[in-house]
């Protein structure tokens, strides 16, 4: 069994230990969340000196190249892709939620934690209590977002969906696999070539992107935005935002 880098004392620790715990660590994990972890490591040292009083304590994290953070998708809905996937749910519920997703930038675990309580359809808006930023939220809802609950049966239980997060997001991965099959042994059919990036490389949290970048395309302001999707800075609206240049373009006639 390998020694475990930070299997010592606080005051042990150096820099050559954190180093050898992220590299550890890369091999299991995506590099985001060991900058996560390193940053959470980092935190004790920082309480450890201002609060419990460890004067001549050194931070190792500090000592060491923090894994550089993946760059941001860009994955944006290419024209007909929504209405392949919807076709291709095979499922009750997938194709509103996937249609609200879009209409809300919500995240699936927002959707998906849904209650009836906390919804209200007269002034068009649904509060999330539990977001990941840990505060409350108010969400606006459009026209289409108040059509799609209204067709909603209402459960016993309260739930607006009864569904769990991680059932949303594979659900909408095998329908965009059952999407892409079909669409290829259409242009097989047809013996043409299909669009290599047409329902490829395609998420449920993509949805996020694409409503994030519809509100604004829109003509909303940031602060607008962040609003509604719950960004906490312009920086973190620029990751998920991706404007069409050619909108642009129509803008600055």
């Amino acid at each position: 069994m390998e020694e475990n880098p930070l299997g010592k004392t606080i005051y042990c620790l150096q820099g050559k230990d954190i180093a050898a715990y992220r590299d550890a660590r890369l091999k299991e994990v995506a590099p985001n969340t060991v900058r996560h972890e390193l940053a959470v490591l980092s935190h004790v040292f920082t309480i450890a000196v201002k609060e419990w009083s460890m004067t001549g304590l050194v931070n190792p994290v500090r000592q060491i190249r923090i894994p550089k953070a993946p760059p941001g998708r860009d994955r944006r809905l290419n024209p007909g892709e929504l209405d392949r996937i919807i076709s291709a749910s095979g499922s009750s519920v997938l194709p509103d939620i996937t249609r609200f997703a879009v209409e809300t930038g919500m995240r699936q675990a927002e959707i998906a934690g849904m209650t009836w309580e906390l919804v209200d359809l007269k002034k068009r808006t649904v509060t999330l209590l539990d977001t990941k930023n840990g505060e409350k939220r108010i969400v606006p809802l459009s026209m289409e977002a108040v059509r799609i609950l209204s067709g909603l049966p209402r459960r016993i239980d309260g739930q607006v969906w009864g569904i769990l997060p991680r059932t949303v997001a594979i659900a909408f991965a095998r329908a965009v696999s059952r999407a892409r099959a079909a669409y290829e042994k259409e242009f097989e059919e047809k013996k043409e070539k299909p669009d290599p990036a047409f329902l490829v490389n395609l998420h449920f949290h993509d949805l996020r992107h694409e409503a994030t970048s519809r509100f604004f395309e829109k003509g909303f302001n940031p602060m607008e935005v962040s609003a509604i999707t719950g960004h906490k800075t312009l920086q973190m609206l620029k990751r998920y935002t991706h404007l069409k240049a050619e909108d642009l373009a129509e803008r600055l006639k």
